[in-house]
């Protein structure tokens, strides 16, 4: 008889997090939504009257993180009910509500920018020293003023507001089409069953022992996006034209710098990631020499990109000895980290275990003025154990950002968000390298995080490159059809993977896949994340108590400046190549110790 999934219900109370340090019951919910609901006409109160005193621009100010900060809490307990067990109506119908006031909230306060946009810097100085209490918003105001000549008209942002429907389509095309429409055929699996190829079960398939099955699925896959390469070219080179003609129309240079600017982030910081990436590929094509090497291959091909290098060692880690290995592992990191860390453990804060009906995956999340918490389905593998360590990295930054920053700046920006968690596995691989002397795990183990930073690191800045080079086509006027598409993405494969790897043809439209690429130069924040938690876990490892107390400032510090400000000071500057190269550089030992381990 199949072993079913327990019930909420019996799960031991010490493995669920505990949401009624939000609200106690949804009584207490529904009376915070009810004041969200009194205070959003006392907002629009100050419509056409945003700057006409240092008071009127404080009280609005103020009433606006308030609202905020109700509806924040609103948000987290009906979404978190809800992935408890998302069969349950009610909560399905909280989180709706929840979404509701948000979007209400959005609509309301939408006349506060333009009004500020329209008034100077000198008159906000002014405002700022008539009142102390507004210096509170100095680098909220200065965010918003910065973008100032970015911003156009009344009514000029009318049109473009206007456009957005419109401007949204290329996206919505290419998810309706990707998801929805498009049939990939039946393959035969392992034990030559038929089995309709999906997006879903590709890897899977991309990472059997079996050849034939991996080469079945790759051709199957891109065979079917070939039918309609000319469709998904035309949609990529609509949504790149959108984001030429919106930093045109805001009077940037280029797309790059317009999207790079919504953080304060320069063009450099994009590209010192991929030129220095570039600089060191002969770690990446030594590592693809080694794939093939220890997979006994002739010729290593793409499709062979993803089955396991190294025999899966059986590690099974209950979710006790899982919190002891990490607690262990971020000893680095000094007693005041590590005394929240176990706060975290034994106070409610992570839902452990799958129960019926509860959300897939892992993720922290939380609300201002409570702890974070952390959604796992915990299953006893050390993938687990990683997302442990990763999720526990997010809680305590919130933690740490939310108790030394006013609600204003207590949410942390995307382009820092991966580095906290990121750094927490560093700490880990670490750890259990140091300790490890078995051979098979120790490969296991480097080839766990080689997979990790090839995917991080390499992959998302190949596409970063793709991505700025697609659009400086565009930029130039030159239309981007299947064949030029086609081309860039072959070129890059090959400059990637090197010589030892095949680069077959269909991988040339693995671009039509990718909905990253409909997301404005987001990608590269994923590779520059994991380098500046890579630089970062060597300082904390290797300089101690002074790197860690640079660390902890960084944790501390919210949004309470821009995301390259924050960094510095943990003693991280991504203006310079430098964190990438000291990242790209333990790339280079591990791989080399793959090497000489598997002689």
């Amino acid at each position: 008889m199949a072993k079913e999934l327990p019930k909420r219900n019996e799960i031991e109370e010490k493995y669920k997090w505990n949401l009624e340090d939000i609200y106690i019951n949804d009584d207490e919910w529904e009376n915070d939504y009810n004041k969200v609901q009194e205070l959003l006409p006392k907002i629009e109160e100050y419509k056409g009257k945003v700057t006409n005193s240092a008071n009127d621009l404080l009280e609005l100010l103020n009433t606006l993180m308030k609202t905020q900060e109700i509806i924040s809490r609103l948000y987290a307990y009906a979404h978190m009910k809800k992935d408890e067990d998302t069969r349950e109506q009610n909560y399905q119908a909280l989180f709706n509500r929840a979404q509701h006031i948000s979007n209400e909230l959005d609509n309301t306060k939408s006349f506060i920018k333009p009004e500020l946009l329209k008034t100077s810097q000198e008159k906000l100085n002014k405002f700022m020293e008539k009142n102390e209490d507004l210096k509170l918003y100095e680098h909220y105001l200065d965010n918003i003023i910065r973008q100032k000549d970015h911003y156009l008209s009344e009514k000029e942002e009318k049109i473009l507001a206007l456009a957005n429907d419109v401007t949204q389509a290329p996206e919505n095309i290419f998810s309706i089409l990707n998801n929805a429409d498009l049939e990939f055929p039946v393959i035969k699996d392992e034990d030559k069953n038929d089995v309709r190829l999906t997006h879903g079960r590709y890897i899977k398939f991309l990472q059997s022992k079996n050849r034939r099955v991996r080469k079945e699925a790759f051709n199957a896959l891109y065979d079917t996006y070939d039918d309609f390469i000319n469709t998904y070219a035309t949609t990529l080179n609509s949504e790149i034209k959108t984001h030429v003609f919106r930093a045109k129309a805001r009077n940037y240079n280029s797309s790059l710098e317009a999207a790079l600017d919504e953080d304060n982030i320069s063009v450099e910081v994009y590209d010192n990631l991929i030129n220095e990436v570039n600089n060191n590929l002969d770690s990446m094509h030594k590592y693809v020499g080694l794939r093939k090497k220890l997979l006994n291959l002739e010729e290593l091909h793409m499709y062979d990109v993803y089955t396991p290098l190294i025999e899966e060692v059986e590690m099974e880690i209950p979710y006790n000895e899982a919190v002891e290995k990490v607690k262990k592992a971020l000893k680095p990191l000094k007693n005041k980290y590590l005394q929240n860390l176990e706060k975290g453990f034994k106070s409610g804060w992570i839902d452990v275990y799958e129960n019926k009906g509860k959300r897939s995956g892992a993720y922290s999340s939380g609300c201002y003025g409570v702890h974070p918490y952390v959604m796992l389905n915990y299953s006893e593998n050390i993938s687990d154990m990683f997302t442990l360590a990763h999720e526990m990295g997010h809680a305590l930054h919130t933690y740490y950002s939310n108790k030394n920053q006013p609600f204003v700046y207590s949410s942390y920006k995307i382009f820092v968000a991966e580095v906290a968690s990121t750094l927490n596995e560093s700490l880990l691989i670490h750890y259990l390298l140091e300790n490890t002397d078995d051979l098979d795990k120790r490969k296991y183990l480097i080839n766990h995080y080689l997979e990790q930073f090839k995917g991080t690191v390499f992959r998302q800045t190949m596409f970063a490159e793709f991505e700025r080079d697609i659009h400086n086509k565009v930029e130039n006027g030159k239309p981007l059809t299947s064949d030029l598409l086609n081309n860039i993405y072959h070129k890059l494969n090959e400059k990637y993977f090197g010589d030892k790897m095949i680069i077959d043809e269909k991988i040339n439209r693995e671009w039509a896949r990718i909905p990253h690429f409909y997301y404005n130069f987001y990608v590269y924040k994923y590779a520059t994340g994991f380098s500046a938690a890579a630089a970062l876990s060597q300082k904390i490892i290797n300089e101690g108590e002074s790197a860690v107390k640079k660390y902890l400032e960084f944790l501390k510090s919210g949004n309470s400046d821009y995301p390259l400000n924050v960094l510095k000071k943990a003693g991280v500057d991504m203006t310079s190549p430098k964190p990438i190269s000291t990242a790209l550089g333990i790339f280079h030992d591990l791989v080399n110790e793959l090497e000489e381990l598997s002689n």
